[in-house]
């Protein structure tokens, strides 16, 4: 059958049509864009060509995207540029206790710099209250910043609604929504947000390469010095190969989003219906219902997430853990400790993330290989029991509605 990619939450398989729109890029149209002659202006033609798809993907307007490195970059960019820029207003930023650690450094960051950072809490299925947020915004609080879905558990957060408290409280609202742009509907507009992070490959586009739509009237400090590329927000050469690929993923999601997202949410909900039937212990975690699409993440009692990942591997199966596990002190995730999952069954976390390639026979064949694997990793720790579909800390097993 070949290897099973299960794994598209991490990274996706660029496009045909992608690699074949940078090509020439890396070899002949190599110019700089912002020389005056022929061969740079047609690479500045190619960057603004760019530019308009990833406006048109999001509801924006093409002046309000600032080419980036990635999601990583355009989540300092948001963040520390946002609050220096708003420094002399107030020293005060709220995020939430699961954002990517894009987010959470870069409040570290500010906290490092004199900034008060507030974290707001989750419920058991990763959902942030919007009253939360308006109870911790002050009169010195300068941005706000809450993910549109979450990487690890794919639960989609009530951004709109967060976004018309910060308009109401005349705060910057940043969402980072790299893991929803280019794989759902993401409508800048309908969202009311001021700041908005992408990442080309997370929907089929090449790595190193992302941006950050700013609202026309917010104000960013530049992060990185020099030049005057990027409305003067990013000084450097551009990286026009990436920006092509970004521009052309962007262009096919749009053409593609809703049917896509049906059908891979069909084989989703096969899988966790499979999963949940055939392996007693197992929790499906996140919202029931909203979540992304092609998101199913478990935490399986009496294994560890990294030897099943391993165990996966073995049969072809690409997975993660989820689990952001350091070498050193082999910590849970903090998604799944915010969410009130206890440290040992968060241990035993995997994600399936699913994409356009996948097939009904290959969950078929996860669904088959995954209960011995899991009945052997627990085979090794006798005298546990399994069973009970409720865990010590309340969470419990979740079906999705099909």
């Amino acid at each position: 059958m070949g290897t099973i990619y299960l794994d598209h939450a991490a990274t996706t398989p660029p496009l045909k049509k992608v690699s074949e729109a940078i090509k020439p890029y890396l070899s002949y149209e190599y110019g700089n864009p912002s020389s005056i002659y022929q061969m740079g202006r047609k690479a500045r033609a190619a960057v603004e060509q760019a530019r308009k798809d990833v406006a048109k993907l999001i509801g924006a307007n093409p002046g309000e995207i600032v080419f980036t490195s990635g999601g990583t970059e355009s989540d300092n960019l948001a963040l520390i540029g946002t609050a220096l820029s708003l420094r002399e207003k107030g020293r005060h930023v709220i995020t939430t206790a699961i954002e990517h650690h894009a987010v959470l450094e870069s409040c570290r960051f500010l906290k490092r710099l004199g900034f008060e950072i507030s974290l707001v809490g989750v419920d058991s299925s990763g959902i942030v209250d919007p009253d939360d947020i308006r109870k911790e915004i002050r009169k010195d609080t300068v941005i706000v910043s809450v993910m549109h879905a979450n990487n690890e558990v794919g639960t989609i957060q009530p951004v709109a609604e967060i976004a018309k408290i910060c308009r109401e409280s005349e705060v910057c609202f940043h969402t980072d929504a790299v893991q929803t742009v280019g794989n759902i509907n993401v409508d800048v507009r309908e969202l009311g947000v001021d700041l908005l992070s992408i990442s080309a490959h997370k929907f089929y586009g090449p790595k190193g390469i992302g941006a950050l739509f700013i609202r026309e009237g917010c104000s960013v400090e530049r992060l990185i010095h020099g030049g005057e590329q990027e409305r003067g927000l990013r000084a450097g050469t551009e990286n026009v190969p990436g920006i092509v690929g970004l521009g052309v993923a962007a262009e096919a999601a749009a053409g593609e989003l809703e049917e896509r997202a049906e059908k891979i949410a069909a084989l989703r909900d096969a899988l966790v219906e499979g999963i949940l039937s055939s392996i007693t212990g197992s929790h499906l975690t996140g919202h029931e219902t909203m979540r992304l699409p092609n998101n199913a993440h478990f935490c399986f009692e009496g294994v560890e997430g990294e030897a099943v990942c391993l165990h996966l591997d073995a049969c072809g199966v690409c997975a993660s853990t989820g689990s952001a596990c350091s070498s050193e002190a082999l910590e849970p995730s903090h998604v799944l400790l915010a969410m009130g999952f206890g440290r040992e069954l968060a241990q035993g976390s995997v994600r399936f993330t699913l994409g356009r390639r996948n097939t009904e026979e290959e969950i078929n064949y996860l669904i088959e290989i995954l209960p011995p694997i899991i009945e052997r990793l627990r085979a090794m720790s006798p005298g546990i029991s399994y069973g009970s579909r409720a865990c010590a800390n309340g969470v419990c097993s979740k079906e999705i509605d099909r």
